[in-house]
């Protein structure tokens, strides 16, 4: 019993880790709504730069990770950048997590999240104005470093 829980961990542990891996995900695969339900078209942000950031209201990698992305968001709040927060959970759970905490995020509920084969939590797509996916990653990031923020701004600027 001791080893199958070392190996359950292990194998957490691996998929949580970091990587800037291309993912096969295309951002027209990505099926959105608002928090009133209504669809959300990524057509909407042609153009732009796309950060999608998958997580859960119960996911403390997830919760952990949002001041970092928050004051990210403040650096980019003049470019060409949208930031959504995606989670395949209820609505009302969504709306209540957003009115306990103060990030000012665009939640959007996943429609299709088993089909996009997210493996863990938090998982974060950065598409390019082109809508081709620039970055994909699993496991928390403290997105607020200068090197994510170069990151961030390579993609932005067509670096």
């Amino acid at each position: 019993m001791k080893r199958i829980y070392i190996l359950f961990l292990i194998g957490l542990f691996a998929q949580c880790s970091s990587s800037d891996k291309k993912s096969d995900s295309s951002m027209n695969n990505i099926v959105l709504t608002d928090l009133s339900g209504n669809s959300v078209s990524l057509d909407l942000y042609k153009g732009k730069t796309v950060f999608i950031n998958f997580w859960a209201t119960w996911c403390k990698p997830c919760i952990m990770e949002m001041p970092t992305i928050a004051t990210m968001m403040e650096k980019f709040k003049n470019d060409n950048i949208v930031f959504l927060f995606a989670s395949n959970e209820d609505l009302n759970q969504i709306e209540k997590f957003e009115k306990k905490h103060s990030f000012g995020f665009h939640y959007v509920r996943v429609d299709n999240f088993e089909a996009l084969n997210i493996q863990a939590l938090p998982t974060t797509y950065i598409f390019n104005s082109q809508g081709e996916l620039e970055f994909s990653e699993v496991g928390f990031r403290s997105w607020d470093s200068a090197q994510n923020i170069e990151l961030i701004s390579k993609i932005v600027n067509h670096e």
